[in-house]
């Protein structure tokens, strides 16, 4: 009979992780894979969801027909891209399937109502974790919000404690933003302060920028931020766009395209019928500048570093715009830390599933609120 308490665990006979991240922008899949020991990014892989699948996931943003048959099926559609990305990286980095010891599985937000109803709410990433470990051969960490929601917490965001181990400076206090979807920063206070790390949802980031340049451009996005910037801000409507009740919430908060979307949009420009699609765009680059440089400056006013990281960094209006309203702070993306913008998020997630399989909490409850630190994830073995 095999001595089952012999065995070594995953996380010793297999080195590696790997990270998959998809995010409220909709757009695909980043994925890294990581030396454990290290930290070093061995490969990394970007692959963009199929058009029917997008628009998919963007209509289970919101109730509607038969939502439980297209949830499931968009979720087994969701781990095909995944399980390719996977075969990406292990080509690339020239490795087996056995060298990893887990992929950490974000899966695809399309619901984010924690604290509502019972108080405790729920959050619900689409995800078929079973399926990826079955066509990868590979353990899969999964539903990685859910323990922080049952601990009382917001589930959101969970990559500042990330954030905390690869980008604090005992010396200066600093700012780490994902311009993703929905814009969200961690504050990471000097060590004199005796404060500790705080992050939140700002509000939207990419997600209602990216939605009207794919409704007026017919791209999903607005190259390098070009259209924004030539048009003009319109104060009346960035005025009344500011006037949203979650922007005056206090952390710990979170948010996502249950409130920030197209619909919020057009409901706030029917009062503004003259406004151009062009002026729009650029008062859209305005609002996520403004949600975040207030949050900066009313929560870390000592900040001396603020570093940008995801899709956004690729918006060149929208970084000019956040260093705008940011005077005296160095405004830079994580490139200047040492790790690319576009990996961070998935390595965030390749670094919870090491902690989940070494039983280590991921979470920090002065980011989210919940009762105390938690180990995130459930494990779907191969």
């Amino acid at each position: 009979m095999t001595d089952i308490a012999r065995q070594p665990a995953a996380s010793e006979s297999a080195p590696h992780f790997i990270g998959l991240m998809s995010g409220t922008s909709l757009d695909g899949v980043d994925g890294v894979l990581v030396a454990s020991a290290t930290g070093r990014v061995l490969a990394e892989a970007y692959l963009p969801f199929p058009n029917d699948l997008r628009e998919t996931l963007m209509l289970l943003q919101a109730p509607s027909e038969n939502e439980l048959h297209r949830e499931a099926l968009a979720a087994n559609a969701l781990v095909r891209v995944y399980t390719a990305c996977v075969r990406e990286l292990l080509a690339t980095a020239g490795l087996p399937a056995s060298a990893i010891a887990a992929i950490g599985a974000h899966g695809q937000t399309i619901r984010h109502r924690p604290g509502e109803f019972d108080g405790i709410g729920y959050t619900r990433q689409l995800n078929a974790p079973a399926l990826l470990a079955e066509l990868t051969g590979i353990d899969v960490v999964a539903d990685i919000r859910s323990r922080d929601v049952a601990a009382g917490g917001q589930g959101a965001p969970l990559v500042p404690a990330y954030h905390q181990a690869m980008f604090a400076e005992s010396g200066e206090t600093r700012v780490v933003c994902n311009l993703g979807g929905i814009s969200n920063v961690t504050i990471l206070p000097c060590a004199a302060s005796g404060q500790p790390v705080s992050g939140f949802d700002c509000g939207p980031g990419n997600a209602l920028l990216d939605g009207w340049a794919t409704r007026h451009l017919g791209k999903p996005y607005d190259d390098g931020g070009a259209w924004g910037a030539s048009g003009h801000i319109d104060d009346a409507l960035l005025a009344a766009l500011l006037s949203e009740p979650y922007f005056r919430q206090t952390p710990p908060k979170s948010t996502g395209r249950d409130l920030f979307h197209a619909k919020w949009l057009d409901a706030h420009l029917a009062a503004f019928p003259g406004v151009s699609p062009v002026d729009v765009q650029a008062t859209l680059v305005a609002l996520t500048a403004q949600c975040v440089a207030d949050d900066v400056l009313r929560y870390a006013p000592d900040c001396r570093g603020f570093y940008a990281c995801g899709g956004g960094t690729r918006n060149h209006a929208l970084m000019q715009a956040i260093a705008a309203r940011l005077p005296g702070i160095s405004v830079a993306t994580t490139e200047a830390l040492g790790v690319p913008p576009h990996q961070v998020e998935a390595r965030a997630f390749a670094w919870l599933a090491q902690r989940c399989l070494a039983r280590q909490p991921g979470n920090l409850p002065s980011v989210t609120g919940a009762k105390g630190p938690r180990i995130l994830g459930a494990l779907y073995p191969h």
